[in-house]
């Protein structure tokens, strides 16, 4: 019997399994670079290319910068490709720009360290872009009944990709002069990264063979200036008419919140490995290993329970759990409870990814999905630099990264906070009325 988590049944799917596989699998392509960004990229940025605090400046800053500049550029190219309908055009062109800028990071070394920088910024543009178009064709291909695990299935393979692409990385680096590779761990990384770069443009591919834009070009369709001035002035009047999308926005702010906590856990669980552990790169990415495969039936099991419980108090038990991880992280002392810490987030990681993605997919009409989706990436983008500046802040004052991690606490309940009055089901009339109200201004046009 296969041990693969089981497709929704297609009756009740707006798309096909065929599609709704096909779409899937761009997490499981760019999640490469995601785990090897942390470990491998990491690793060759701050002791081959850049020691010291040249490296780590790349690495903080150069992510945030990056981040930011998505989180402005979303909501503008997500207007462009609704009113082109062409969200599949746009994921082509972010995601095999970022693939590309890892593969040709293989040619770098300390005296190019100039264009590691501009690929690594261009790499981590692609990536963050990318996502704003992925996530818009989540309404167009899943129910309202089954947005939970068609999300959780994509995280899933998100976690089954990125797990493997680390694994066989891992495996080059230990045995790689059986295949007669030359004995160099510095060449080794290089030729982690051109594989990291190929597998996330190799596995793009049947996305873009398979998923088409839904929607129909606007008759007048603007260009990217005239949408960036109307995504703006959008966002005046959203900010403005703010309670016509109570519940949109209520979930945005708290996710704001809650997923800066849980990125910065992610991104700087490395930094709290190696100050209080000592790991080194091997043994650090075995546990990141460990995790994106924990956190595979995690997701499709919390994506399950979600769709059975509801979306909202399930991400309410995954923000519990949180609670109790960070916690209990201001009083590990030990490296096998660090490993079992790391266990327990790997459980409601892509959780709590996969069920915030579905009550925004819940709550986004079909026809601004893109768009609506631009403003999720966004908000998961805008303040990213808070939680790391927190935990750095704290690790440089106090000396102590079990500090560092527990103050990451402080956005779970805040965010928590936020969304515990959150009405899902309200959220899903304004969509519905949404599209309807659209639909008939399409027809009197």
């Amino acid at each position: 019997m296969s041990n693969e988590p089981a497709l929704p049944a297609t009756d009740d799917l707006r798309g096909s399994r065929r599609e709704i596989f096909a779409w899937a699998m761009y997490d499981w392509a760019n999640s490469a670079y995601s785990t090897i960004s942390i470990t491998v990229l990491a690793s060759y940025v701050k002791y081959d290319v850049l020691p010291g605090k040249a490296g780590t400046l790349l690495l903080s800053a150069g992510l945030g910068g990056t981040m930011f500049v998505a989180a402005m550029l979303s909501p503008i190219l997500g207007a462009v490709a609704d009113a082109h309908a062409s969200k599949r055009r746009w994921l082509a062109g972010t995601a095999l720009a970022g693939a590309a800028a890892v593969s040709l990071m293989f040619f770098t070394g300390p005296d190019l360290a100039w264009l590691l920088v501009l690929l690594y910024l261009l790499a981590n543009l692609g990536m963050e872009l990318s996502q704003g178009f992925y996530n818009g064709f989540l309404p167009e291909i899943a129910s309202d009944e089954n947005m939970g695990r068609v999300s959780a299935w994509g995280y899933a393979l998100g976690y089954l990709g990125g797990g493997l692409a680390l694994a066989l990385i891992l495996v080059m680096f230990q045995w790689g002069d059986l295949v007669g590779l030359p004995d160099d761990l510095v060449f080794r990384k290089r030729l982690g990264l051109l594989f990291t770069g190929l597998w996330w443009a190799g596995f793009t591919v049947p996305c873009l063979m398979v998923l088409r834009d839904r929607g129909r070009p606007a008759t007048r369709a603007p260009g990217i200036l005239a949408a960036a001035r109307k995504a703006f002035g959008e966002v005046r009047r959203t900010l403005v008419n703010i309670r016509h999308y109570r519940m949109l926005a209520l979930f945005l702010v708290g996710f704001l919140v809650y997923n800066d906590g849980v990125s910065t856990v992610i991104t700087q669980s490395h930094q709290f490995a190696i100050e209080k552990f000592k790991m080194g790169t091997t043994e650090l990415g075995l546990v990141i290993l460990m995790v994106q495969f924990i956190a595979l039936p995690g997701a499709m099991l919390v994506g399950a329970l979600a769709d059975r419980i509801g979306q909202k108090p399930m991400l309410l038990v995954c923000l519990a759990v949180w609670t109790l991880l960070l916690a209990l992280a201001f009083f590990i002392s030990e490296k096998w409870q660090f490993w079992c810490m790391a266990a327990l987030a790997g459980l409601v990681l892509g959780g709590t990814q996969s069920v915030s993605r579905a009550i925004m997919g819940l709550m986004t009409p079909e026809r601004h999905s893109a768009e609506f989706f631009g403003f999720f990436n966004l908000s998961s983008k805008a303040a990213s630099v808070v939680g790391p500046v927190l935990f750095g802040f704290m690790l440089a004052y106090t000396g102590n990264p079990n500090y560092a991690i527990t103050s990451l606490l402080v956005f779970i309940v805040v965010g928590a906070a936020i969304v515990l009055p959150l009405n899902v089901a309200e959220g899903q009339r304004h969509a519905r009325q949404s599209k309807e109200e659209g639909g008939g201004r399409r027809a009197e046009g």
